[in-house]
């Protein structure tokens, strides 16, 4: 972990299969849906990497009252800005690594409350999509929209390289794809037409 890893929120709760956080705004460098994401458990001393895939806005008691009364322009960026509720950010868990090795796997244990959430940098995301065995996680992944996820998190996987190399990187996925969802052709379709996206 380097000091510029952006923390992302902290962790409220969490399974194996993925974990929830909390932050306190949203900020146009804070991940959004399809964003690679780490976990330092710090209980495991293990890295948790995650997708986001899905970021929920909870309604504040204090936004109600302003609701239909046109509130000052401060007074909107002052709750923006200091939000009472957190936003809730859903991550699945697609792997872990040990500081020399990710695998892509669940990881042994989920990280706890309170630990931090980091975006994952370039170079991360690079070295985490060197191979497709994510891929399975996320398309057996009941509890998320799997082809959405996968599709955006295959646009920030290629949007990570140099230019140069971001169309074979996303030649490779769609053979890898055609591989595992042979029995799909409906579902593959979709999918491949959401990385043309």
């Amino acid at each position: 972990m380097s000091a510029s890893d952006l923390q992302v929120g902290r962790v409220l709760r969490a399974s194996t299969r993925g974990f929830a956080l909390g932050c306190a705004v949203m900020q146009p460098e804070i991940p959004a849906f399809g964003s690679f994401v780490r976990a330092e458990g710090q209980v495991s001393g293990q890295a948790i990497y995650g997708l986001i895939y899905d970021v929920s806005v909870e309604d504040d008691p204090f936004v109600r009252q302003f609701i239909g009364a046109n509130p000052p322009e401060e007074v909107v960026r002052d709750q923006r800005e200091n939000r009472q509720i957190p936003i809730e950010v859903r991550v699945l868990a697609v792997g872990c690594g040990d500081g020399e090795t990710i695998r892509h796997c669940l990881p042994a244990q989920p990280p706890v409350t309170l630990d931090w959430l980091y975006q994952c940098n370039d170079e991360e995301v690079r070295t985490f999509t060197e191979r497709f065995d994510y891929f399975r996680l996320v398309l057996e992944a009941r509890e998320v929209p799997a082809d959405e996820l996968l599709a955006a998190s295959l646009r920030v996987a290629a949007a990570a390289r140099p230019e140069s190399e971001r169309e074979g990187f996303l030649i490779e996925a769609g053979r890898e794809l055609v591989r595992l969802m042979a029995g799909e052709p409906t579902r593959l379709e979709g999918l491949l037409r959401r990385l043309r996206a």
